[in-house]
């Protein structure tokens, strides 16, 4: 008997753990500092100023808001992947405002060269 009683409480003690655990899961906060962090970097970055880069940066921004209006009404997957696309159009932003300034960069020494040719014959 006294064997019974071990098994149910062991029983018990699983299902009050996994049911905390699961309550843990479901209260969770949404993380969002990768995000935020990835469109701040598109921002310093310059990317207003390059056409393609601000639109990435812009649904960036609407997908932050989209997934923390998901984690309000409880919908955690859907706000995670919300939040997954957020910081992937945060990067894309920064790296085509980068490859935009190095472009710049680029077509600025290949002037400077011309320039100098042009006074050195």
């Amino acid at each position: 008997m006294r064997h019974f009683s071990k098994i149910r409480f062991m029983t018990f003690a699983a299902a009050v753990a996994a049911a905390a655990i699961l309550t843990g899961c479901a209260s969770a906060p949404l993380h969002t500092e990768a995000s935020t962090s990835g469109i701040r970097a598109a921002e310093v970055a310059g990317a207003s100023e390059v056409p393609q880069a601000a639109l990435h940066l812009q649904l960036a921004k609407e997908e932050l808001e989209l997934a923390k209006g998901l984690a309000a009404k409880k919908e955690k997957e859907q706000a995670a992947q919300m939040l997954l696309r957020a910081e992937a159009d945060a990067e894309l932003a920064v790296a085509l405002s980068r490859g935009d300034a190095e472009k710049s960069e680029a077509l600025a020494a290949v002037e400077r060269v011309r320039q100098l040719r042009q006074d050195n014959p």
